[in-house]
This record gives C-alpha cells, structure tokens and sequence, in this order.
C-alpha cells in the first residue's frame, strides 16, 4: 500500500518528501509543478518495539516495516477541468491508498503562495473541491454504463446503480466519499473506480522552526477543520526535518536536543501515515532477524502468513503467538512457553497490532 503527498504548490511537499526518503530533489527552485512526474520513496516506520524485542532475542540484524510514498506535484484551484497540469496529477492521486495533505502553516516572503495569502483553511477546501468534482464526473459515467447494463435486468447491475446514486448524491453535497456509510458489498462495488474522496486523508500542517509544537492559530485552524472530517494532523517543520536528515546520528541526536524534540517529527508522521492507511505490524523474532512484518488492519493469521511467503498461507495449520509484554516479563521464549503463555491460534485468528508470532504450515 502507498500514501501520495498532495498540496498546493509551494507549501513544501517535496522538501518533506525528500526529508522522509533521504532523496534529493535534482530541481529546488521555488515555482509550481517543479515535479512533473511522481516521484516514488519508501520510508521504514520507527517501531521503539523493535528495540525492545531486541534486548531479549538477539539477532544479527533487525527490519522495520516501511511504506511506499508518492511525491505528486502541487494541485491547483482548477485542476480537475484541467488547469495547471490538472487531470493527470489527479489521475495520480487515483492510484494511492491514502492521501497525505500538506498544508503550509507559515508565512515567508520568499517563497510565493499560489493563492496570495497563507490560509491553511481555504487550501485545505480548494483540494478537497477539486476532488470532489473528479469524483462527481467519475461517479456520472460510471452511472450511464450501469444504467445500461441495468437495463437488460441484470441484478448486480441494479445494485451498482443504487450504489453510484448514493455516492453521487453525497458528493453533490460537498461530501467526501470517506464520511458515506457503506456497506461491505457497496465498498467492493465501487473500488475499481479509484475515487479520490473515499481514501483516508491525514493533514501534515508545515510550520515554522519556531512552532514546533503546532499552537500557532494557522495550526489550530487545521486541527478544526480536521476534526470535522475525523482525520488526524501531524506538525512537521520540513525545512528543520529536511536538514536534520542530512545529518550523521551524533549530530542529529544534538541538534534534536537544541530544539526540544526527542525524535525527528518525520518520525511521528511515518507512524501516522502507516496508520492512516490502515496497516498493522506483527513480529517474527529470531537468531537470524527481528523483523516487523506489515499487515492490513483485521488480517487473519494465515493472511498474515501468506506476508512472509505464499506458501505459508496455503499451508497454514496454526500460529504460535505471544505479547511483547509476555517477553518482557519472562525474558525468552522457552520461559513464556513454560509458563503457558505461549497461544496457539488456527484459521480464524485475528491477527492484533504487536503479536510476536511463528507459522506451522505444511504444503
């Protein structure tokens, strides 16, 4: 699964991009649609459960989980009747998973607004309408070949215009496809269409070195706005992070101790981006690896498995499992499973975000 970074021009999203990619950007000039093409990273998550599994299970190298990002080039107000380099950015934002907002929370006289003024509001509303309309002529022809093929009394057709009516009808209202209720069956019948509303949306307010902590009133106007649509924000200073990332790991440490944080904020925000998109971690752990395995939030054990290889799904005959809190109360596995807390899970296991697992399978 992959998160795409959108925003207006300007607001920062290739700096952050490149802060979480460890990439640099071969154009930094300061004008819109300075990426033409999407640029694609993978970011590993911090997981301090990692570090602690460590203690206990010593292995000769430890794997985090990561998460594949797109950097798509600055919207405009506009976009989806083909303004600025419209539809085919859209078209990009089709093919994530969730979206990743960046909202520009600071003000600076060198570096040009696109609308003129620094409102985090209005930014937030201009992408958002410009998806919604993308939505709408998506949902209207999809609607006329399903009302064609409704025609000939085809049930599922039926459906499926019910479906599309629901959904058009939402988004004629200035509503996102993600506030809709939708059964499972309605979800499944609409995926293919790629609609942009419907995707999980987490808004990265980029501030200045000296809000950090995200209490200036541009920031507070983006928590607001993001609580109404249920999303989450993320403070991010992308200039600082972008220079903190090109520093070795003495360096980093002190210039982080400077300016009050404990972790780079890229951190929070890989975190919270693998949330947004729905994703879970399990752990194997071993001599050879400790390895954070990445799982879509309610998997099963033997889709859990299958993450490792094929065949383990396939195969699967049940899961060994304990808790990291197992671990550190009994120090190693032969003592967990002395103490009967080793489980052992079948078929119909739902995996939870943490388990330390091992797979039987037999194929």
């Amino acid at each position: 699964m992959e998160a795409g970074i959108v925003g207006l021009p300007n607001v920062g999203k290739s700096t952050l991009f490149n802060a979480l990619t460890g990439s640099q950007s071969a154009d930094s000039a300061n004008y819109p649609f300075c990426t033409i093409e999407p640029n694609e990273g993978v970011v590993y998550v911090p997981d301090g459960r990692l570090e602690r599994i460590t203690k206990y299970i010593v292995p000769k190298k430890v794997i985090p989980a990561a998460l594949k990002l797109v950097d798509i080039a600055g919207i405009v107000k506009g976009a989806s009747e083909g303004e600025g380099l419209g539809n085919k950015f859209l078209s990009h934002i089709r093919q994530v998973d969730a979206i990743l907002q960046v909202v520009r929370c600071f003000e600076d006289p060198d570096i040009t607004h696109v609308s003129g003024s620094v409102d985090p509001v209005a930014d937030i509303e201009t992408i958002e309408t410009e998806l919604l309309l993308a939505d709408m002529e998506t949902l209207e022809n999809a609607l006329k070949k399903a009302e064609k093929m409704a025609r000939t009394g085809e049930k599922e057709a039926k459906a499926l215009v019910a479906t599309i009516g629901k959904c058009l009808e939402h988004v004629s209202k200035d509503q996102p496809i993600r506030s809709l209720s939708l059964n499972e069956i309605e979800e499944k019948s609409i995926r293919s269409y790629g609609l942009m509303t419907a995707k999980p949306i987490l808004y990265v307010a980029n501030v200045d070195q000296d809000d950090l902590e995200g209490k200036s009133e541009l920031v507070m106007k983006v928590r607001a706005q993001a609580e109404k649509s249920g999303a989450g924000v993320v403070t991010v200073c992308a200039k600082l992070e972008s220079e903190i990332a090109e520093l070795d790991e003495g360096d980093r440490a002190e210039m982080l101790e400077a300016v009050g944080l404990t972790e780079p904020a890229l951190a929070v925000l890989a975190r919270e981006a693998y949330r947004t998109l729905g994703l879970d971690s399990y752990f194997t752990a071993g001599e050879q690896e400790v390895r954070a395995w990445t799982i879509p939030r309610g998997a099963t054990a033997p889709q859990a498995a299958g993450v490792i290889h094929t065949d383990f799904e396939r195969g699967f005959i049940r899961a060994e499992v304990y808790s990291l809190d197992d671990l550190e109360e009994h120090e190693s596995e032969s003592s967990i499973r002395q103490a009967g807390k080793l489980r052992v899970e079948g078929k119909s296991y739902v995996m939870q975000d943490g388990d330390i697992c091992h797979f039987l399978f037999n194929v």
